[in-house]
């Protein structure tokens, strides 16, 4: 039985992937941050699950990350542990990089120093191509950070990438796109937009402000995505891969369609609050993820308009559930 380690299995994605490996018969070991909120309710599902293990670290703490490799002799680490909330890492800049830099480097290292077969995957992001106005964006693009956020990533995306040429490790990172879902958190703007949805719907919440409505981003389903980190370290050699679904949407194009879904008027429950804007925008990403299509076989399944149905009926279903019980 193989065993893989996932740092941030309490996320989005953490938990979409211990979930899918836990079907592909491996042992997963969760990582999570000691903080006082137990907040787990994205793996209650697989908690009690026999190839189950939940342990807890921080990824500035190099003893423990050792000492887990040490405790469980994984196969495969997967690296997605970081505060991923692009406008916030402009208010919180010092936290954000830290996470990011000092945690691929502690891993990076341990895996160097105990046992280098391991396989890595970092979560790079499509945030590192920035402001950079060639599109569609793969693997070869000039990347150009216009975030905190983002210019961590592209530390971690390097380091990557020199280990595996300076060490001989088997470490990929994943340039993935704007990928959600009924667990995105509700802070980011899909999830903002389908949750506020639900509750308009329901008398719950009387209006919705918003940002920028014109950026344009490449939306895919993050439980697709997951598959994608995998085939990277089933593959035969290392690499970097962009993981996108190739169309590319506005903020305001996701907001018509989860409100047309929710038959509710824009005009009546919409504002712009200047709040929400970022001191720097990125304003168009587009992914061409051929070359994870030709390399791995990977595709995205989830459509866009298939995305944004999904989200908002968890959300409607929730907020209906919560009423129930007041």
């Amino acid at each position: 039985m193989k065993t893989a380690l996932i740092t941030g299995v309490t996320g989005q994605d953490g938990s979409y992937l211990a979930e899918y490996l836990l079907s592909l018969g491996y042992h997963v070991v969760g990582l999570k941050r000691r903080t006082s909120l137990i907040c787990t309710d994205r793996i209650d599902k697989i908690f009690e699950h026999e190839n189950f293990s939940l342990e807890y670290f921080e990824l500035d703490d190099p003893g423990v990350i050792y000492r887990l490799i040490n405790k469980y002799n994984p196969n495969e680490i997967y690296n997605l542990a970081a505060q991923t909330h692009v406008r916030v890492s402009f208010d919180i800049p010092l936290s954000t990089t830290n996470t990011i830099v000092t945690g691929v480097t502690n891993i990076l290292e341990a895996i160097r120093n105990t046992n280098p077969k391991i396989k890595f995957y970092q979560a790079s992001s499509s945030e590192m191509f920035g402001d950079n106005p060639e599109v569609p964006q793969n693997e070869l693009t000039r990347l150009s950070p216009a975030s905190p956020y983002a210019c961590a990533k592209v530390y971690a995306h390097h380091l990557v990438r020199n280990y595996r040429e300076s060490y001989g490790i088997f470490a990929c990172s994943g340039m993935l796109f704007n990928h959600e879902s009924p667990r995105r958190g509700e802070t980011f703007v899909t999830r903002k937009i389908t949750m506020a949805a639900a509750k308009i719907k329901l008398g719950l919440q009387d209006k919705l402000y918003l940002g920028n409505l014109d950026a344009l981003r490449d939306w895919g389903f993050a439980g697709d995505y997951v598959k994608a980190m995998h085939m990277m370290l089933q593959h035969g050699e290392p690499d970097d891969y962009v993981i996108a679904t190739g169309v590319s949407k506005t903020v305001k194009d996701w907001l018509e369609k989860v409100f047309e879904i929710a038959g509710l008027s824009i005009e009546e429950f919409v504002e712009i609050d200047s709040r929400f804007f970022r001191p720097h925008e990125v304003p168009h990403l587009l992914g061409d993820y051929s070359k994870a299509k030709k390399m791995l076989g990977w595709e995205p399944l989830i459509t866009f308009d298939d995305l944004a149905e999904m989200m908002y009926n968890s959300d409607l279903k929730f907020c209906k559930n919560q009423l129930k019980r007041l």
